[in-house]
């Protein structure tokens, strides 16, 4: 796993939250080590952040879960699914997220995660394009 100035700012709020479980749950989950990944530049000038539209992606449907209160009850399973209009705006109202394009939420997260996680079976970005929804695939996160 990669270390850099920004990963002690990911595990201290692990830690805050989960206690010593924390530990294990930044060991063993994947969308975090790879948050851990695209966090890289967190640290330095807004110059060197310029890829953080996937970061952007990941933010707006954990937002939409925990908003809709699945984190604490509810069954994911039978929710429709974020609407892909609303999620993309909410992307755009981020700070620096004025100019993001639908990229991020309809593929280029998905297979950036395939490139850094290739024995991964499962995807961050769950969707259906026909009925234009989106959700957080809750497999990454630890049992």
């Amino acid at each position: 796993m990669i270390e850099h100035g920004f990963t002690e700012t990911i595990r201290g709020v692990l830690l805050g939250h989960f206690g010593e479980a924390g530990v294990e749950i930044f060991e063993k989950g994947t969308l975090l080590q790879y948050i851990n990944l695209k966090t890289k530049a967190a640290n330095r000038g807004s110059k060197s952040r310029g890829s953080f539209g996937n970061l952007y992606a990941i933010y707006v449907l954990v937002e939409d879960y925990i908003g809709k209160g699945f984190h604490k009850q509810g069954d994911y399973s039978k929710y429709n699914g974020a609407v892909f209009s609303t999620l993309f705006k909410r992307q755009r109202e981020l700070p620096f997220g004025a100019k993001l394009q639908n990229h991020h939420l309809n593929h280029r997260l998905n297979e950036e995660f395939k490139k850094f996680f290739p024995s991964c079976q499962f995807l961050p970005i769950m969707r259906d394009p026909g009925t234009n929804r989106y959700w957080i695939n809750t497999k990454l996160r630890l049992p």
